[in-house]
């Protein structure tokens, strides 16, 4: 059971939801994009950006605010885990609103130097969105087709999370509240495999265990001598590790 921690975030939440929440405004689904990586934005100099050069990365999206109770909080957490994870093939993409209690007024340049000066954030922001109604950006529309939320699909407020996997499956949706430090990133968990053999070649299968699912992803493990050998596979590519003679092949995932 979620047991909420912080419970003067939970109020002013709630509080947000109970004043600024209104029915949900008709979208033609013609409207939706069928891929993630059919959608183009702008980043926050203006420039044109094709999200299918996100293709096979792991996304996850923020609509962001600079004066909000959650902005400090969650750009610095942000920062922990683009940090730990950015090597691995995690891109978090941040899209400034203002439909929020005007929590993110200023133009792009003020929000680039807030964000980049401030904050510190390294991670790419783009140009100021609607998330909600008839203007909301088309992204935001594939995203709330692919994972609704609480009394219906619209955004509720400031640093709502979507997690997109490498192949632009929308895998979970987090409230705002929902810290990035506790947002599991299922294709970027290492998968560890112990085999141990007399023999000189050894073919076994071995799954991923990734949020009580279990899938296998690869079928291939070479061992040339007598050993108790540890590999790991990140993102669905292969590792090769000298030291234990081991190599992995994997499988798409």
């Amino acid at each position: 059971m979620y047991r909420i921690k912080s419970w003067p975030s939970f109020f002013v939440l709630a509080a947000a939801v109970f004043f600024y929440w209104k029915p949900p405004l008709q979208e033609m689904a013609g409207e939706v994009p069928n891929s993630i990586y059919d959608v183009h934005v702008k980043d926050i100099s203006g420039n044109d950006v094709s999200l299918s050069s996100y293709s096979g990365k792991v996304l996850l999206v923020v609509n962001v605010a600079s004066k909000c109770g959650l902005t400090h909080s969650n750009y610095k957490e942000l920062n922990v885990v683009y940090e730990k994870y950015k090597d691995e093939g995690l891109e978090i993409l941040a899209f400034p609103c203002n439909q929020f209690g005007s929590q993110e007024p200023g133009t792009n340049e003020e929000i680039k130097e807030t964000v980049c000066t401030r904050f510190k954030a390294e991670f790419p922001i783009f140009d100021k969105v609607e998330v909600n109604g008839k203007n909301a950006a088309p992204l935001y529309k594939f995203l709330k087709s692919k994972k609704g939320g609480f009394l219906g699909n619209r955004i509720k407020w400031n640093f709502t999370k979507f997690l997109v996997d490498k192949d632009g499956t929308v895998v979970e949706r987090y409230l705002p509240i929902t810290s990035p430090l506790k947002i599991e990133v299922p294709p970027l968990i290492a998968i560890y495999i112990i085999a141990c053999t007399y023999m000189k070649f050894t073919i076994i299968e071995f799954t991923v265990l990734a949020e009580g699912h279990s899938k296998t992803i690869g079928n291939c493990i070479r061992v040339k001598r007598w050993s108790c050998a540890i590999g790991n596979v990140i993102l669905g590519y292969p590792i090769n590790n000298d030291e234990n003679d081991v190599a992995l092949h994997s499988k798409s995932y």
